[in-house]
Parts: C-alpha cells; structure tokens; sequence
C-alpha cells in the first residue's frame, strides 16, 4: 500500500496558469494513477501533505480531491485517509449496440464470468405479459444471473424470454456463454431494436449480499424490452450495476427519416 508522502509524487502549481490550482492539483493526481505509479487500493498523501507538496492551502486540497471523487477516481473514508478507487467497468454495448454485455467485455480483454442462480420457467405476471406481449399465464423462461469481473461481482441481471421461441434454453448451460449467442445459434434469433430506461435506485439487503457491496448502496437500474426484426419482443430485462464500479458510454445516432434519435441495448 502506499503511504502519504510517496516521494514518487513530486508536483507543483503553476501560479501563471490560468487553470484554477485545484484543477492542476487534481490533474497531478490523476496522473499519478494513470501511470500506475498509485493502484486501487493505495492510500494516497493525506490533506495536510498534499498541502505541503503543492504549496496550496486545504481548501485547494479538498476541492481536487472531492471532485476526484465525484468522478469515482478515490474513495475517502473518515478516519483512515483516501484510497485509489477500483476502476469502473465502461460498457458501450449496452446503449448502442448489438453486442451485448458478455460480448463487449471479451472486445476490451476481460472475460466476465456468470453465476447462473435462477433458470426456470414461470407463467407471465401481467407486467412480463405487457411487455412480452403475450398472454397472462403464458410459460417464460426467467433467467437471474450474477456478471463478476476480476471476481468483483459488478451485476445483477434479471431476463425474461417468451418459452416458445427458445424452448431449449432452459437446459443451456449460460455460465461460460452468451445468451445472444446461444439464440442466433440455436434459433437464430437476433436483437433489432429496443427500447430502455435508466434509473438510480439503492440496494436492497439481498441486491448487496449479492453484489457484495453495503446495504443502501448506489445501483444503475436499466429495465429494457429487445425486439425481433419482425417487432416480436424476444426479451424483457433490467440488470442492476453497481454504481461504484460502472459507466455507461453513449453514442446517440439521428435517424434522418423521422429526425428521432434511437439507441440498441442489450444485456446478455
């Protein structure tokens, strides 16, 4: 762990720039653990030293490192100091592509692996009925599985699929596959549009047992209904992201035949 005072951190602010000195304090900082000289975990100088270091006054210090914070770079905590933060899991598939979770991961080196820890078939609620469109009491294959990355559990995602359209997938074996590409395989069945909602929410006591995370703690919910070609829903989910570890990238495309903006999203 490193201790306040690393001397690796040699910086200083420039009193002619015309960048606020809690921003060049702030930069410094990122610099640190963009080159890997500081790793999550680490305990970074305390206030009073960054003080000495930059020659600013604590207010400067408190500035850099709450919006050091705020973009998730440390983690303060009362008493003990602050810590470089776990880096976030950026996914861009999951709201503007085909790819899906699983898939978007393998593409930036990490292979996420899945606890599969419900796979049954259940008859529609009204709710699973509307978005599935399809009758109340009709078979779904409900599907509750837990993403880890780097043995971080980072979400929880929840799928329905209606059981006429992939009857075997209630004995496929999904902790080392992707659903999406189970479903081109199997019945070459493949997301073309959908449609999604984002919100922040708290875990509950099982959400945090699960996600290893405290009870109370901030999660980005996505509740999302994906659609065949021919506009049959094939999949009603909403995953649970830790919010500690996650980051959405958006990439907005105007349709030039309606001027709407649409996105794709998938969590597979």
């Amino acid at each position: 762990m490193t201790q306040g005072g690393n001397p690796r951190l040699r910086a200083y602010v420039d009193r002619e720039s015309p960048l606020p000195y809690y921003v060049q304090v702030k930069e410094a900082l990122r610099e640190q653990i963009e080159s890997g000289s500081w790793k999550p975990g680490d305990r970074i100088p305390s206030e009073p030293e960054l003080c000495d270091i930059f020659s600013v006054s604590r207010t400067v210090v408190r500035q850099a490192l709450r919006d050091m914070e705020d973009e998730g770079l440390v983690v303060r905590e009362r008493g003990r100091g602050t810590f470089i933060a776990e880096p976030k899991i950026r996914s861009r598939s999951l709201v503007h592509s085909l790819a899906g979770f699983y898939q978007d991961l393998l593409e930036q080196g990490t292979a996420p692996v899945t606890q599969v820890l419900e796979q049954e078939i259940i008859p529609a609620s009204p709710k699973l009925a509307e978005n599935l469109e399809v009758d109340p009491n009709t078979p779904v294959i409900k599907l509750v599985r837990l993403r880890f990355v780097q043995d971080d559990a980072i979400v929880l995602v929840t799928s329905y699929l209606p059981y006429e359209l992939c009857p075997e997938l209630i004995n496929a074996d999904l902790s080392h596959q992707s659903l999406y590409a189970f479903l081109k395989r199997e019945y070459d069945l493949s997301i073309a549009r959908g449609r999604r909602r984002i919100d922040a929410v708290v875990a509950s006591e099982h959400e945090a047992s699960l996600l290893q995370i405290e009870i109370g703690s901030p999660l980005l919910r996505l509740d999302s209904v994906s659609y065949l070609a021919d506009g049959r829903p094939l999949e009603y989910f909403h995953g649970l992201f830790r919010g500690d570890r996650s980051s959405f990238d958006v990439e907005i495309v105007r349709n030039q035949g309606n001027g709407r903006s649409e996105e794709i999203i998938g969590v597979d």
